[in-house]
């Protein structure tokens, strides 16, 4: 029978070195607002609130779409048949992050270094939620994930260097034969999803801080960003780095990393570019933080924790583009 009891060995923050002043209320709050600060695809895509309700599944009506036809006089109108599926979303996914904090490192602690672990508890939780949404998006454009890490980081995608040539991570003696975000590659990824009557509104490009290095140095993408063509003045200004023909870019280094054991150690990174509503989070639980005091260690237990889903709703509706790490 495995052994259940609560052993934390060396995971417990036993020092003033380790910890800062702790006071529940104000780390769930600093945690929470850690989190929010750190989502950034999370908060791009459709959202539904579960909160407070029971299941652990998610119906959306994914209805077909119809086609006009041409009226003959005096004839009845064409009907068009109903048809469609339902999509379901399992929400599968319970995220923690735990301190163990003594008594002695609470009372010694400086106050100053609470915002570590408040950082810390939030940005870890943020980077996962996040992670999900976006290699989420790599199951678009006919994509297949069985749930294991091993397929998925194969996944599917297309290089940035022309948008058009499908990643491989077992190319190249097993480096994987990504290139760099091109404007090509850009321009590309917008036409398959022009190709298949995505909206223009309302698009995105989530990319990792190595390749908004590379789009400062394009033309075409530091023309538009400095001018501020999206309507909000100098985009430079807020979360959102610029746009590049109409589409809003986000750099956020919670951006997927492409890895497997086969790919060597180039560490592909996995820029997004997709619609809202190419996916939807599920969240039955927020972020909550909780603490317990385990008098036998003469320390506090902080846990903060959620619980979410995440499920593809239109399958052509994200382009995922792979580039070097």
């Amino acid at each position: 029978m495995a052994n259940t009891a609560f052993a934390p060995n060396n995971a417990v923050v036993k020092s003033a070195v380790d910890t800062a002043g702790f006071v529940p209320e104000v780390w769930s709050d600093e945690i929470v607002a850690a989190y929010k600060k750190n989502l950034v695809a999370a908060n791009l895509i459709k959202k539904m609130n579960f909160k407070g309700k029971k299941g652990d599944k998610v119906y959306f009506p994914a209805p077909s779409r119809g086609s006009a036809s041409a009226k003959t006089a005096t004839d009845a109108v064409t009907l068009i048949a109903a048809g469609g599926t339902a999509l379901s979303v399992s929400i599968d996914k319970h995220f923690e992050y735990s301190r163990l904090i003594e008594d002695l490192a609470e009372v010694q602690a400086m106050s100053s270094l609470r915002r570590f672990y408040t950082d810390d508890a939030g940005y870890a939780l943020a980077t996962q939620l996040d992670t999900d949404v976006i290699r989420l998006g790599r199951l678009s454009q006919g994509g297949n994930w069985n749930g294991s890490a091993a397929t998925f980081a194969y996944g599917n995608g297309y290089i940035g260097g022309d948008g058009a040539t499908a990643f491989d991570a077992t190319a190249n003696s097993n480096t994987g034969n990504e290139t760099a975000l091109t404007d090509e590659g850009i321009r590309r990824a917008i036409q398959r999803l022009d190709d298949q009557d995505v909206p223009m509104d309302g698009r995105f490009l989530i990319v990792p801080p190595v390749a908004r290095n590379t789009l400062m140095g394009l033309a075409r993408f530091t023309e538009q960003a400095f001018t501020g063509e999206s309507g909000n003045g100098n985009t430079i200004r807020n979360g959102q780095i610029g746009d590049i023909y109409g589409i809003k870019v986000y750099v956020s280094t919670n951006a997927d990393t492409a890895t497997t054991s086969d790919t060597g150690d180039t560490n592909p990174r996995v820029c997004l570019m997709a619609h809202p509503e190419f996916g939807v989070l599920v969240e039955q639980l927020g972020v909550r933080v909780q603490t317990q005091y385990k008098q036998e260690y003469l320390a506090t237990l902080l846990t903060a924790d959620t619980l979410y889903g995440v499920g593809e709703l239109r399958d052509t509706s994200a382009v995922a583009l792979v580039i070097p790490g």
